[in-house]
């Protein structure tokens, strides 16, 4: 695992940085795909976790969590917004052509959330904060004493389908609400963060440009 900063590791993926899974402290963040199941778990042997907390539900993001909670006796959590979709009560949104894709070789099976996520909810010490947009449960984990964000999908640091890094918004196909996306990168630029570890792309600490990024938007 690669350290970003006290207690907050990245899981090594192949492409590296394309689709990031995270462990803060005790707190496994995100589940990337189905396929990647077995990987996470052999990672994380020997280690501490006590929950998998979702920063949204997307198929590169849920694609594993069934499993893994299965197979680790893991509880797991998400955003109240985001949990009819997670337990499969709802449809994933948006129902894009890129969407109903991924839903067919990349989304894992639906599992009941023990946990509903709200703002000023905390995990490992980091507070959660609701970021609609990307989709309607979508969350930024921020650990206050040190400025490091986990943003998920809120923006990305990696072009989704070039794999170029840089930072951008998420496409329209994986977009719920386009200006509700672009009010949680301004909250998001809003906190100052010192570090912002997004679902796609290298951690950021850059803290000019985040701001200018989201100063820039429409």
């Amino acid at each position: 695992m690669h350290k970003i900063a006290e207690g907050l590791y990245v899981l090594p993926s192949f492409p590296s940085f394309a689709i990031n899974t995270y462990l803060m402290e005790d707190v496994l963040i995100d589940a990337a795909t189905k396929w990647d199941a077995l990987r996470i778990a052999r990672q994380l042997r020997g280690r501490p976790v006590n929950l998998l907390a979702l920063t949204h539900v997307h198929p590169d993001h849920q694609g594993a969590a069934s499993k893994l909670c299965q197979s680790m006796n893991l509880p797991l959590a998400c955003h109240a917004d985001d949990q009819q979709i997670m337990e499969g009560r709802k449809p994933m949104l948006p129902r894009s052509w890129m969407i109903k894709l991924q839903e067919k070789t990349w989304m894992g099976r639906p599992h009941p959330v023990s946990k509903v996520l709200k703002t000023g909810d905390e995990l490992a010490g980091f507070k959660v904060i609701h970021a609609p947009g990307h989709t309607s449960g979508s969350v930024i984990f921020f650990r206050e004493k040190d400025g490091v964000a986990v943003a998920g999908d809120v923006m990305s640091n990696l072009n989704p389908f070039t794999l170029r890094p840089g930072l951008h918004e998420m496409p329209d196909e994986y977009t719920v609400h386009r200006s509700q996306s672009r009010e949680s990168i301004r909250l998001l630029a809003s906190l100052d963060p010192a570090v912002v570890c997004f679902g796609h792309g290298k951690p950021v600490t850059d803290r000019a440009a985040l701001k200018r990024f989201a100063q820039a938007l429409p």
